[in-house]
C-alpha cells in the first residue's frame, strides 16, 4: 500500500512540475525572443516482484512488475523561430536563420522537425544550430539572447533590454558614434552610417550555437553555454542563412492552444494522484483505527 501512496505522490510531484512549465510558457506569449519550454517524463525503472517462503531451497515465484513512479526528468526548450514583428524602430533587431546540417552518412540536409531537431533511424539526435545575439552581462559573463530590443545610453553605448552590452564580432562592446537615426545595419548584420551610406567596420556579434539545447536559461532572456556539456559557440559566417532585420522583433514561439491543454492537462493528472493519495489515506485510516481493533 505504501508503494502506491509513493508513485501517486511522486506522479503529484511530476505534474506540478509540467504545470509550472505550462504557466511559464503562457505568461512569457507576449516576451521577445523567449522559447517555448517542454517538460520530459520519464517513469522509473519497473521492479520485478517475487514471492519467497524463507527458504533458500523453495523457488521464487514471481508476481509481475510494478512500476515506481514517474519523473519530471529535465525542460527542453524549443530553440525554433519566432514571428517577426514589425516596430520601425532603428534598434530593434530580429534575427531568421535557417542554418543547414548535412547528415554524414549521406551527405544530405538533415530534414529537420518543426521543434528543430531530427532522430536517426539509431537513435541518434542532431538539434538545428540557431543563432543568437552576443552580449556581456554586468559581471563580465558572455550571454546570448534573441531578445533584439537594444537601447543606446548616454555615452553611445549599445545594450540589451536588460542593460547588459551588446557585443561585435570581435567580442568588444559596440559603441556609436552618430545619433539613433544614423545607426543602421544590413542583413549581414554590419553596421552602415545612414549618412554616408559607408560600412562602420564594425558587425553586430551574432553567434552560432550548434547545440542549443545544451543552452542554460539565465531568467532574463539570456542564455549561457553548458560547459560541462563542453558546449561551444562561433561567430557567423558568410557562407550561414542568417539574416538580421532592423525594424523588426521576434515574438515568443509558445503555440498558445498546446500550452493551454497542457495546462488543463496537468491540473487533471495532479488531481488524479490527489484522489488516489486520499483514497489510501482513507484505508490506512480503517486498517489502524477499525481492523486494528478486532
Amino acid at each position: 500500500m505504501l508503494r502506491g501512496l509513493y508513485t501517486a505522490a511522486a506522479g503529484m510531484i511530476t505534474e506540478q512540475r509540467r504545470h509550472d512549465t505550462a504557466t511559464q510558457n503562457i505568461v512569457n506569449m507576449n516576451t521577445t525572443g523567449y522559447k517555448q519550454v517542454n517538460t520530459v517524463k520519464r517513469s522509473f525503472p519497473e521492479m520485478l516482484i517475487t514471492l519467497t517462503g524463507g527458504d533458500a531451497n523453495l523457488p521464487t515465484k514471481r508476481l509481475g512488475r510494478l512500476n515506481s513512479g514517474v519523473f519530471a526528468e529535465e525542460s527542453l526548450s524549443m530553440n525554433v523561430q519566432g514571428t517577426l514583428m514589425e516596430t520601425k524602430r532603428n534598434s530593434d533587431f530580429a534575427i531568421s536563420s535557417n542554418l543547414i546540417v548535412n547528415d554524414p552518412q549521406t551527405g544530405q540536409p538533415i530534414p529537420f522537425d518543426a521543434s528543430g531537431k531530427w532522430v536517426r533511424a539509431d537513435g541518434t539526435t542532431t538539434f538545428q544550430p540557431q543563432a543568437y545575439f552576443t552580449v556581456r552581462d554586468a559581471e563580465g559573463n558572455t550571454r546570448y539572447t534573441r531578445d533584439g530590443h537594444l537601447k543606446v545610453d548616454g555615452t553611445g553605448q549599445l545594450l540589451s533590454s536588460t542593460g547588459s552590452q551588446v557585443l561585435d564580432n570581435n567580442g568588444q562592446p559596440i559603441v556609436l558614434t552618430g545619433s539613433v537615426e544614423q545607426f543602421k545595419v544590413d542583413e549581414q548584420g554590419r553596421l552602415i552610417n545612414a549618412v554616408t551610406g559607408d560600412l562602420t567596420g564594425v558587425n553586430l556579434g551574432i553567434s552560432i550555437i550548434d547545440q542549443p539545447n545544451q543552452l542554460i536559461r539565465q531568467g532574463d532572456g539570456n542564455f549561457s553555454l553548458s560547459e560541462e556539456e563542453g558546449a561551444t559557440a562561433r561567430m557567423m559566417a558568410a557562407a550561414d542563412n542568417v539574416q538580421i532585420h532592423q525594424g523588426y522583433l521576434e515574438g515568443s514561439n509558445v503555440d498558445a492552444s498546446q500550452a493551454t491543454i497542457d495546462m488543463n492537462a496537468a491540473f487533471r493528472a495532479y488531481e488524479a494522484n490527489q484522489k488516489i493519495i486520499q483514497f489510501y489515506d482513507r484505508s490506512l485510516d480503517k486498517a489502524v483505527n477499525e481492523v486494528g481493533r478486532v
